[in-house]
Parts: C-alpha cells; structure tokens; sequence
C-alpha cells in the first residue's frame, strides 16, 4: 500500500493555539525556531485541533512513515546547523535542552540533525570523533524524543538558510590542493569545494579508498558506535546526504561563483574523471569527438534563449545533445545508485531517505535549462524523473522533495522572466510515482505548503491507493 507524505509551513503555536499534528519541523537559526517547515506523514490532515492546542496522542504508534489511515502525522524538529563546533563539542548544552523541552511539552515527537563528514572525520582518513553527537543523542533520548539523522557529505556554507561554515575534512582539502580534481568543475575550470565529483566515486585517490568507500567507511562507524540507539528504535530514520545541499543534483548554480536566481546553470562535468568517463562514453558510441562538454550553453547567468544549446529548438535535442545529456544525468543516478545500495547495508532495518531538489526555473520552457545543468535530463519531450524514482524504489529510500510551498503564480510575479511552474513540477513528480513506481513506499515534499493543497495532493494519493487505474492519471 502506497504511503504518502506532504510537507506544511507553520509555526510553533502557543497553548491557546490551535495546531497541525505531528509534522516535521525544520528550524535553520542558531538560537530560534522561528522559521519552520513541516512534513505531514501519511493519510488525511486536519488543519486544525478544535478547542485545543494539545495534539492527538491516543493512536498507537506505527513504523516510521506508516501512518495512512490515521490521524497521527509525527513532528521532528531541525536543530540548529552550529549546535556542533569544529572540535565536535556540544555549543551550548543548557540553551539546548531548554528548547528541547519546550518541543517535548508541545508533544513533539523528536529532532532532526545533520553529522557532518567535516567534523567527524576531520583530521585523519578513518579516525571518527562522535563526542558531541555521543552526547547531544542522549540529552534527546533522556527527553524522551527520537531523531532523524542526516549523512552530511558536503560543506556548509554560502547556501540560503546557511548561518556557519562547516567545509570538507582537512586532509580531504589537502587532496584538493595538490588534486582540485576531486571536485566537481566548471567550464571555465572553475572548482566547487562543497562536495566531491562523482567521478571519483570508484578512483581510489583518497589516501587509498575510492569516495564511495569512504561514504561507507563512514556510515558504518556511525552504525557501529550508535548500535544501541538503532537497536531501541532511537534512530528512526537516516537521510544520506548525495551531492551539494545533501541533494542528489549537480551544483550547478553555486552563488560562490556568482549564480543568481534564475540563471540557467552551467554543466559541471569538467574535471578529468568524468571528461575521461565522456571520452570513453563517446567511443563507445562510435562518435569520440562527442566527448566533450557543450561549447554554446552560456553562463550561469544566461537566459535559455541566449544560448544556442538551450533555445527552443538548439543544440540540447540534437544527436550529440541527447547523448551528453543522458550521459549526464546517468552519472547522477549511478552515483544515487551507489551510494544507496552501501547506505542499506549499513544502516540494515532502518528507514533510509534522499533528498532531490526541486529546479523549478525555466519550467516552462521546452529545454528545462536548469533542470538539465543540474542533471534533471528533463525537457518537453522526456521525463527525467522516472529513471530516479525506479532507482530509489530499488533501494527502498524514502525520497524527499522540495519547493512544495511555492505557487507558480507568486513566482509568476516575482520573477515572470524565470516561466517557473514549481506546481508543475510538483505534479510530474507525483505522477512518476504513481505510473512508474506505483507501489512506491514513501515521499516526502521537503519544505511548506498550505493545508487546502495537502488536502488536494493527498486525495490524489489516497486514489491511487484504492486502485484509480492508470488511464484515469493522465490528466496529470
């Protein structure tokens, strides 16, 4: 049976308010939990709790994410990015646990916090610290809360909702001086820091260990020293972090490189293990002078229509474009494919998530420009979401999704030039998995949305789960 979850912007209310159940929380600031987004899991929402601010508890609780057909919807909170320091010490203890008992009266039911690969492993290849995790984890469980715990792999830092800097481990960054190869690369050879290409994904240039190995490496530690707190149910659910954000995308428009919204994007493929996985792509396909990068796909910047790849009719829908584009977004989902099947072994029993970002600029435009920099091969005539769903489903993982909260008319006149269409988007993505991946376990929408829009996206659900057939979704 097909469970589904859809995320809620809201605030934590006061006792004289009335409130949504059981949705998850994110709050980015240091010290406030000002700015929240909820995930509601599974079946029909109330918007509201009559008469009352106390949410309902009287429903037994059920498996992580296995809610439909119930009222209860669980909340977890995000804890703020610096609760950690560099050293791995818990910031400020009494702050956190005053919070933390404030969500616990409001019946919250845990926390969400990222471990981050730059200060676990900082110094060393294989030489973990988890002192300030070791304790944070028993302060939540001494609440009486549980936690959702996010694989962090990239840097922290020049993002929105980013307020520290928490970059890639020292002696990774040591490798990157002598080979800026190990991350991902711009045309104009300009390299991103904040996460590592997937080209290296099975190079063994880390000291020995390919990137995947040392993804692994990692987890399993993390398995291995938490053991306790995934045997009692502690742990509830893992979300492993796949590119830049934790997003399985490209860092396609980093703002450190001087991307605005809504700038297409510019492909990153250029370091020397993934133009010599083109190269040997292109001979395999009898055209090696395919293996190269796009020459005429503009800027970051640039419009769809000032290029000559992605204008309506150029470059991206000619032979070579489909080849590098499938090329491209392929290395996405091998990469996810990895990743994932490592992250199942070691995190066996437990509820695993990833995160895909939702490119919703230029929507509206046959090419799907940023979709495709970001490594979406998602244009008018092709549906780029298909081949990741079928991987996630493969694997088991819970997918959670952004820009839910977003209406295409708001952005129609923010940013009319962008032609986004985020509901549209939105829309696509659900129709992938109910056509292609019909039975798929759990989504996630991945930011806020109004309850009268839940309501619509989980009707469309609650159809699918009582047998609408196929010819009946086309509307989509």
């Amino acid at each position: 049976m097909a469970v589904s979850s859809v995320p809620v912007f809201n605030g934590l209310k006061p006792q004289s308010a009335s409130v949504i159940p059981y949705s998850t929380v994110k709050a980015r600031s240091p010290r406030s939990l000002d700015y929240n987004s909820f995930w509601v899991k599974g079946g029909f929402v109330s918007s509201s709790v009559s008469g009352s601010s106390r949410v309902i508890d009287s429903w037994p609780r059920l498996p992580e994410r296995d809610f439909a057909g119930t009222p209860y919807v669980p909340v977890y909170v995000m804890l703020p990015l610096g609760v950690i320091d560099m050293n791995c010490e818990l910031v400020d203890p009494e702050a956190l646990m005053d919070e933390l008992r404030i969500l616990k009266s409001v019946n919250v039911d845990g926390v969400m916090i990222d471990c981050w690969w730059g200060i676990v492993e900082a110094h060393m290849p294989q030489v973990y610290n988890w002192t300030g995790y070791k304790r944070i984890f028993q302060i939540v469980r001494d609440l009486g809360l549980k936690l959702q715990v996010v694989m962090s792999f990239h840097e922290c830092g020049g993002n929105v909702g980013d307020d520290v800097h928490i970059p890639l481990p020292q002696w990774i960054r040591e490798i990157g001086q002598s080979n800026p190869d190990i991350y991902f690369i711009d045309r104009e050879g300009r390299r991103n820091s904040e996460c590592l290409t997937w080209g290296i994904d099975k190079e063994r240039v880390l000291k020995g260990r390919n990137a995947v190995e040392v993804y692994f490496d990692y987890m399993r530690s993390f398995r291995v020293e938490f053991d306790e707190f995934f045997v009692d149910g502690f742990i509830s659910e893992i979300e492993v972090g796949l590119g830049p954000c934790g997003e399985l995308r490209y860092p396609s428009y980093p703002a450190k490189h001087g991307w605005r919204y809504p700038g297409i994007g510019e492909f990153q493929c250029y370091d020397k293990y993934l133009m010599k996985n083109l190269s040997k792509a292109a001979e395999q396909r009898g055209h090696s002078f395919w293996g190269r990068g796009p020459d005429n796909a503009g800027s970051y910047n640039s419009t769809p229509h000032e290029t000559g790849f992605f204008r309506d009719g150029g470059d991206y829908d000619s032979y070579y474009g489909r080849f590098f584009l499938n090329w491209y977004s392929q290395v996405l989902v091998d990469h996810g494919d990895r990743v994932l099947a490592l992250a199942n072994l070691a995190f066996e029993g437990t509820c695993i998530a990833a995160k895909l970002s939702g490119i919703h600029w230029w929507y509206k435009t046959a090419s799907h420009a940023a979709e495709l920099t970001a490594g979406f091969y998602n244009p008018a005539n092709r549906d780029g979401y298909a081949p990741i769903a079928a991987m996630l489903k493969k694997h088991g993982v819970a997918l959670n999704f952004t820009c839910v909260e977003l209406r295409t008319l708001d952005q129609h006149e923010d940013f009319p030039e962008a032609l986004a269409d985020p509901e549209g988007l939105v829309w696509q993505v659900i129709a992938v998995l109910f056509i292609l991946v019909f039975n798929f376990g759990w989504l996630v929408f991945y930011s806020g949305t109004t309850c009268s829009r839940i309501k619509m996206y989980l009707s469309v659900f609650s159809d699918a789960k009582h047998g609408v057939r196929k010819h009946e979704l086309q509307w989509f």
